[in-house]
């Protein structure tokens, strides 16, 4: 039998997917979080066509 998780996450910032070229405001807030000891990632979301920082914990 197969079991499936659902990973609910937090959303932190969103940033447009159309930055100026060589901008990376996205990793560079991430990378800025994971220094303050959130585990932070970027993920895209097409739907919206943003960049979001996203953490696996829940934030307050």
């Amino acid at each position: 039998m197969a079991t499936t998780s659902t990973l609910a996450r937090t959303v932190l910032e969103r940033f447009p997917a159309g930055g100026p070229r060589g901008s990376w405001s996205a990793e560079e807030y991430a990378a800025s979080q994971r220094a303050q000891g959130t585990n932070a990632q970027v993920v895209m979301d097409l739907r919206t066509d943003q960049f979001l920082v996203v953490t696996d914990t829940a934030t307050q």
